[in-house]
């Protein structure tokens, strides 16, 4: 493999350091990495760029197999590198479901032709997510795919004594259920979050309670179980609430939050363009204060993109036929320097931990979020926060167009992916998998 040694850059710790990269790993910091000079490495300028550790998303939904007109593990995985990411959990609600060991195998073998990311598949927890009985999370677990993280997102394991055996059943194995927090009861024919708002417009409301009822039967459930359960994109200040509340009590509970739900609000549901209808929806301005506390104080663990593609057809027409979901993996890192790290209340480091190593964390990747440490693993993201950028449809590399963020202007901007000592995008340059060595 080619040798590198970046110099310049200035690591999440806010010091400026040159990073030397050998096979693989992480060989040079600072002081140490300049014997790398008279070694024939490579240099990279990063003078100006933020060094991060390779961002690891929890939450991705990559379509394949089944919905290849939205999204291919390729084409997502490629968006995944341009936003900074070096692995991704994809998620199970594909056609057919990825609720045994020979489909989880399918799309880790997917990712790893395409080469762009670690993909790590999320398997059902119920069979063809119909919520009636287990999957078989055991097989997945002992796959080649090494499932930890289970779920039937897109839909709720609604049903308390499934959800229960699910729990006792990762246990066994130190895995996670990521529940979807959705009463399906609650929120039948929902359109947007229920407010004033949704009875101004003639939207069918879709409560706060719907979220934090089954969040709160889930903590005591994995209680009383002693297993872990992981909050899929919570949304509403009563949900951070009760999280937070759990974790007092040393609860095995950990928590994501969406971009989205960090910096947009339901007001733009007085649109009527289905590119703001999401599930969870969008929520008032006080409940994405409450999120982006819970981010700061720690209650919430992680960044999740929940990235949702759908073909132009399923958002291109009126609001109540539109699709719920948004894509995200290439404004993920510009809405976090903007809400967060812009605003003062989170520093680069802490961006290294939500996005980074607590996500690595939940899911059991081994070898992804250690940082950039001696010895490490070299997946490594070089941003230019000095860069501002207006999102335009050209400028993204899913498959799908449904941003929420089109037209509006972003800071930051990712110019290097590095995937095990290897650029998957140079100097915004996609990196072809055989040009890599």
């Amino acid at each position: 493999m080619k040798q590198y040694l970046i110099t310049g850059a200035t690591l999440p710790d806010g010091n400026n350091s040159d990073i030397a990269v050998k096979d693989g790993s992480f060989v040079g910091l600072g002081a140490n990495a300049t014997e790398a000079l008279d070694q024939g490495y490579e240099t990279v300028d990063a003078s100006g760029l933020q060094a991060l550790p390779g961002l690891v998303d929890i939450h991705t939904h990559l379509r394949q197999p089944g919905s290849e007109d939205a999204e291919t593990v390729e084409t997502g995985t490629l968006s995944a590198a341009y936003g900074g990411y070096t692995c991704v959990h994809a998620m199970a609600n594909t056609n057919p479901v990825q609720d045994n060991a020979g489909i989880v195998e399918q799309v880790q073998h997917l990712g790893k032709l395409a080469g762009w990311v670690e993909v790590r598949p999320v398997g059902a927890v119920s069979a063809g997510l119909e919520g009636k009985h287990l999957a078989d999370l055991g097989s997945m677990n002992r796959s080649d795919a090494h499932v930890t993280v289970f779920s039937d997102d897109g839909k709720c394991v609604s049903d308390p004594v499934l959800m229960r055996r699910a729990l006792e059943y990762v246990k066994t194995f130190d895995g996670v259920v990521a529940q979807h927090a959705q009463d399906p009861r609650l929120t039948e024919g929902s359109q947007m979050n229920e407010s004033p708002l949704s009875a101004e417009i003639g939207l069918t409301g879709w409560p706060d309670v719907a979220e934090e009822a089954i969040i709160l039967r889930d903590i005591q459930l994995a209680s009383h179980v002693g297993s872990r359960v992981h909050i899929c994109h919570l949304s509403t200040a009563g949900s951070v609430d009760i999280v937070r509340w759990a974790k007092s009590r040393g609860i095995k509970v950990t928590a994501e939050a969406t971009p989205h739900h960090i910096s947009l609000t339901e007001e733009l549901a007085r649109t009527y363009d289905p590119r703001y209808k999401v599930n969870p929806p969008l929520r008032t301005s006080e409940d994405v204060e409450a999120v982006i506390e819970g981010l700061v104080d720690g209650t919430i663990d992680c960044i999740g993109t929940d990235h949702a593609p759908h073909p132009l057809e399923a958002k291109d027409c009126e609001w109540q036929a539109g699709a719920f979901g948004m894509i995200g993996l290439e404004t993920a890192l510009p809405i976090i320097q903007k809400v967060l790290v812009d605003s003062g209340k989170l520093n680069w480091a802490d961006v290294a931990r939500i996005m980074s190593t607590t996500p690595a964390q939940i899911g059991r990747v081994a070898d992804q979020g250690q940082g950039i440490v001696l010895g490490a693993p070299a997946h490594l993201t070089l941003l230019d926060p000095s860069v501002k950028r207006t999102i335009a449809l050209d400028s993204q590399h899913s498959k799908s167009t449904n941003t929420p963020y089109l037209g509006m202007e972003l800071p930051g901007q990712v110019k290097y992916t590095m995937l095990s000592g290897a650029f998957t995008i140079f100097d915004l340059v996609a990196v072809p998998l055989a040009e890599r060595k």
